[in-house]
């Protein structure tokens, strides 16, 4: 029986193992659809609501799953609406593969309808590999390179299939010039240092005395060679925002977060170091690393072109992280050096004593900071969280401890609003017998959260565990770039690019046939977590917060805080009144060091 182009391509990625395909329908890919329907719907298209969805649920699946997430889209504007995503996955060396649709090829170049450069246009998002098939034959080995191209490098790829190609009778390459076979699989490998450079950087560590460990995404399959590492060298460890689920947070030398959303430990363990090692990251703030030549360090990386970057290192592994440290950790000496260890420890501490403080302190009405920091002890043992960009990214990193199973993710390099809800849902088609928990701002659930809750309706009922919540930190304010204004700029609130509306998610959401709720007062924080969590469909947490908890950065002054607080307060009358004159005795308040500033040598004007 003849098959066509578009029967041959799901063909193929059913053979491949792809189960889903996150897209949307146009009529550059109408071949494609018409061959899903002779497939009975396999692999199984997801549909989201807009493209970009539809990129990013294929960027939650695939960072949750550890397979490649695929998505799917027209030619024109649905290749176009791709690309947010796709860049999303492209910073974050993620595996997805972009099957787009293009106009018929007798129309190329005659300024046709919908008739986009493709190629040109993916040309940097899915640099590692994008080609546009233009004959049968070419088909097979394009989109097996497209597979195996993004798996091997952790990246984006893309197939450009033009809409009467897709018609096409499918025909095989044959054994001939100028035809290119191809075959099916990409076989697990581990690179690894030669012995060599292994020797070079146990030298560089055993000379430390206080050494520091930073941990990124790389390092999620060496969870317990990071341990054994850190026990050896009574070393600290911080995690970059995509290594927050590397190590459990309850660990008591485990600092968390580092950077603009990180922990004072995190901060004090990099600028008190002597060592530097870097597992698997490629955090991009060199200023939260220790200063040039105050330590010596050692990066591990399986990509070669990752190494070197963001500090002088003296020594440059290129390995997987879990083979690396085996062959590592056999070199390494016990360290004599117990002080760093105990002053990490106590650090540690100190901040989730801190954080426990900052999250009681009044707000009105609800403190956000409370609202992350009650969910800790409600956290089922396999949940996976998301996070959106903006202030809600603050609490994520720095409140909630993740602990052995639990796993989470955001957008890390491009920091870009709008994953949190499709990443949750991405997350529940690679895992639907988990929770799954999404952490958003209003911002993010008005620009596109909303429209996605219609996907989780659509959808819910055939994941085995049918919880989904999505709480919404509802402050009516963009609420980090008003932050970054006071601090950065000095400038008070400017409401008509920060004042947004006042939704009611949680009537939308039930609307919409899925449990909603709407939290004013801080005695219902935590009933409306746990009637979340045992709903039997996904559910939307309205919580009414308080714009102005500030989200202090680890290395900020005091200063800088009582600038941003005088700011706030040049814009009172234009608030009307929702500022009040204790505004900056209140920022005190939530300042990491308020209680203990001036019994920690050197931070007497530090928070």
């Amino acid at each position: 029986m003849s098959q066509k182009v578009s029967d041959h391509l799901l063909e193929r990625l059913r053979e491949w193992g792809v189960e889903h395909v996150f897209a949307y329908a146009g009529d550059g890919i109408n071949g494609l659809l018409a061959a899903w329907g002779r497939a009975d719907d396999d692999p199984r298209f997801i549909q989201a609501r807009h493209e970009e969805m539809a990129a990013f649920e294929a960027v939650g699946y695939a960072k949750f799953s550890g397979r490649v997430g695929v998505c799917a889209a027209t030619s024109g504007p649905g290749a176009i609406h791709l690309l947010n995503g796709l860049y999303d996955a492209k910073l974050d060396h993620v595996p997805v593969v972009a099957i787009v649709g293009q106009t018929n090829r007798s129309a190329m170049g005659g300024s046709y309808q919908q008739e986009i450069d493709l190629v040109s246009l993916y040309k940097d998002v899915a640099s590692d590999f994008c080609e546009m098939v233009t004959v049968p034959e070419q088909l097979p080995n394009v989109l097996d390179r497209a597979m195996r191209t993004a798996v091997a490098r952790r990246s984006v790829t893309a197939v450009i299939v033009p809409a009467d190609v897709q018609e096409l009778e499918y025909s095989p390459p044959g054994h001939a010039f100028k035809m290119v076979p191809s075959s099916l699989g990409m076989p697990h490998y581990a690179p690894v240092p030669s012995d060599e450079d292994l020797r070079r950087a146990a030298d560089v560590l055993d000379a430390g005395e206080k050494v520091a460990v930073l941990v990124g995404q790389g390092a999620r399959g060496a969870r317990q060679e990071v341990m054994a590492l850190a026990d050896r060298l009574h070393a600290g460890v911080a995690k970059a925002l995509l290594g927050k689920d590397v190590l459990d947070d309850d660990l008591p030398y485990v600092t968390g977060s580092i950077g603009l959303l990180g922990t004072r430990p995190s901060y004090e363990l990099m600028t008190g170091c002597d060592t530097l090692l870097v597992i698997g990251s490629s955090f991009p703030y060199t200023q939260f690393l220790p200063e040039f030549g105050q330590a010596r360090a050692v990066q591990i990386d399986i990509d070669p072109h990752m190494v070197g970057l963001r500090y002088p290192f003296e020594v440059n592994l290129v390995g997987d992280a879990r083979e690396t440290l085996t062959r590592l950790l056999p070199l390494l000496s016990a360290s004599k050096h117990r002080g760093w260890r105990k002053k990490i420890e106590k650090d540690t501490a100190r901040w989730w004593q801190v954080m426990e403080r900052r999250a009681a302190v009044d707000a009105d009405p609800v403190n956000p900071e409370y609202v992350v920091h009650a969910l800790n002890d409600l956290l089922p043992e396999n949940v996976i969280l998301s996070s959106d960009s903006g202030s809600a990214a603050n609490w994520y990193a720095r409140h909630l401890k993740l602990r052995g199973a639990m796993r989470g993710s955001l957008s890390g390099t491009l920091a870009t609003m709008g994953p949190g809800v499709p990443y949750a849902i991405g997350a529940k088609f690679a895992h639907g017998d988990r929770p799954a928990i999404a952490l958003v701002g209003d911002g993010a659930m008005q620009m596109n959260g909303m429209a996605e809750l219609i996907t989780a309706a659509k959808y819910y009922r055939e994941w085995a565990d049918p919880r989904l919540v999505v709480a919404v930190l509802n402050n009516q304010d963009l609420n980090q770039v008003t932050w970054e204004m006071r601090a950065m700029s000095g400038a008070p609130q400017f409401l008509p690019s920060q004042s947004i509306p006042d939704v009611p998610y949680a009537d939308v959401a039930r609307l919409l046939g899925l449990k909603g709720l709407r939290v004013e007062k801080p005695g219902e924080v935590v009933g409306a977590w746990e009637a979340a969590l045992a709903a039997d469909r996904p559910c939307v947490l309205d919580f009414v917060t308080d714009p102005a908890v500030p989200p202090v950065p680890p290395h900020a002054t005091l200063d800088q805080i009582e600038a941003a607080a005088a700011s706030v307060l040049k814009g009172d009358s234009d608030r009307a009144g929702m500022v009040r004159q204790g505004f900056k005795a209140k920022v005190q308040e939530f300042l990491p060091g308020h209680r203990d500033r001036e019994d920690r040598p050197g931070a007497k004007d530090t928070t």
